[in-house]
C-alpha cells in the first residue's frame, strides 16, 4: 500500500511538473509572438566627432526624427569619438555588413569612389547654396549609385563640416602673406595644390598631431572649420583666422545593405524622411556653432581677417590647369549643372 501511495504521489508530482512546464511554454510562446510584432529595430551609427560638435548634433537629430517618424519602431544609437573605428575603418565595416551606419568625409570615400575626388577641389563652390544643391541633386545621385555599386551601402544623408578657413600664428591678410608659411593640410593633392599656388608650404600631417606641431613651431598654420579652432584649442597657439573658404567638406552617412534590408518596406520612406530632416538641420547647427565660435574666439584675443578670395581662386585655377587636374565627365557635368542652376549673385 505504501509503495502504491508513493507511486501515485510521484505520478501526481510528474503531472504537475508537466502542466507547469506547458503553462510556461505556452506563456513563453505568446510573449515571443507578441515581441516579434512589436520588436524595435536598433542600429548603431559611428561618428568620429565628439558630442560637442555640430556633426553629433546632426546625427542625433537624424536619430530623433527617425524614431519619431517610425513611431518608435526604428532606433539609431549614435556612437561618438571614433569608438567604433576611424572613418576609413568604419566604412569598411559598414561595407561588410558588420556595422549598421558609418560616416566619413568625402575625401575618405575617394579610396573606393575615385570619381568623388572632384569634390576635393579648392574653390569648387562659391557658397553653401551651391554645395547643398549638389548633394541634394545631381552630384548626390552619382554618390548614391557609386556607394551602392562599389561599397554595397545606401547613402542616407550628408552631414558636413562646411567651408574650411586658415588658422595662423601671424596675420594673413593678403595672398602674399602666405609666402613661406608652413601649413598643415590633409593628404589631399587638391588642397595642397591650392596652398602651393598661394605661395605657402603645405605639409600633410595626422589630425591629432596638429596642436603639438603648432606649439613646437613645426608648422605655422593649419586649416579647418572655424568651430574647430575653438573646440580643439588651436586659439592657444594661433591668434589669427583668415576667411580663405578654400574647400568644402561633406560627411556622407551610409547604412549597410544588410541593415537596410531589416527596415520594413512600409517604413523606408519614413526612415529616409527622418534622416533628411536631421542632416538638413545640421547645416543650421554648423552655422550657429561657427558664429558662436567667432564670438568666443574674439574674446580670447583671436583676430579675424578677410582676404581677396577671387585672387586665391584665380591662383588655384592656374595651378590646377598646370597640373592638368581632370575629372570624370559625368561628375563634371553634374557639378556644372549645379553651378548653372544655382549661380552666384550678379551672374
Amino acid at each position: 500500500m505504501a509503495r502504491q501511495r508513493a507511486g501515485k504521489i510521484k505520478q501526481v508530482i510528474a503531472l504537475m511538473l508537466v502542466s507547469i512546464l506547458l503553462v510556461f511554454s505556452a506563456t513563453g510562446c505568446g510573449k515571443t509572438s507578441s515581441a516579434k510584432k512589436e520588436e524595435q529595430i536598433v542600429f548603431r551609427m559611428a561618428i568620429v566627432d565628439g558630442e560637442a560638435s555640430p556633426i553629433y548634433k546632426g546625427a542625433k537629430k537624424m536619430a530623433d526624427e527617425v524614431l519619431k517618424k517610425t513611431n518608435g519602431r526604428i532606433k539609431i544609437v549614435v556612437v561618438t569619438g571614433g569608438a567604433l573605428g576611424d572613418e576609413r575603418g568604419s566604412v569598411e565595416l559598414c561595407s561588410q555588413g558588420d556595422l549598421d551606419i558609418a560616416s566619413a568625409a568625402n575625401s575618405v570615400l575617394t579610396n573606393w569612389i575615385p570619381e568623388m575626388n572632384i569634390l576635393d577641389q579648392a574653390y569648387l563652390w562659391e557658397n553653401e547654396e551651391q554645395a547643398h544643391a549638389a548633394v541634394d541633386g545631381p552630384v548626390g545621385d552619382l554618390i548614391e549609385k557609386a556607394a551602392y555599386d562599389k561599397l554595397n551601402v545606401h547613402v542616407i544623408g550628408y552631414l558636413e563640416s562646411g567651408f574650411r578657413d586658415t588658422f595662423s600664428k601671424k596675420p594673413i591678410k593678403t595672398m602674399s602673406d602666405y609666402k613661406g608659411i608652413k601649413i598643415r593640410t590633409m593628404q589631399n593633392q587638391y588642397h595642397m595644390a591650392a596652398f602651393q599656388s598661394f605661395g605657402a608650404m603645405p605639409t600633410a600631417m595626422a589630425y591629432n598631431e596638429v596642436f603639438t606641431a603648432l606649439q613646437q613651431g613645426t608648422i605655422d598654420a593649419c586649416e579647418n572649420a572655424v568651430s574647430n579652432c575653438l573646440s580643439n584649442g588651436y586659439y592657444e597657439v594661433t591668434k589669427n583666422v583668415t576667411y580663405s573658404h578654400h574647400a568644402f567638406t561633406y560627411v556622407p552617412v551610409m547604412i549597410s545593405d544588410k541593415a537596410w534590408k531589416k527596415i520594413p518596406k512600409d517604413l523606408q520612406d519614413e526612415f529616409m524622411e527622418g534622416c533628411k530632416e536631421g542632416y538638413v538641420a545640421e547645416r543650421q547647427y554648423l552655422k550657429e556653432e561657427n558664429d558662436k565660435a567667432v564670438t568666443e574666439l574674439k574674446k580670447k584675443g583671436v583676430k579675424f581677417w578677410n582676404i581677396d578670395m577671387d585672387q586665391l581662386r584665380k591662383a588655384y585655377k592656374q595651378e590646377a590647369k598646370e597640373k592638368n587636374f581632370i575629372f570624370d565627365p559625368k561628375w563634371q557635368a553634374a557639378v556644372d549643372q549645379t553651378i548653372k542652376e544655382h549661380p552666384t549673385k550678379g551672374e
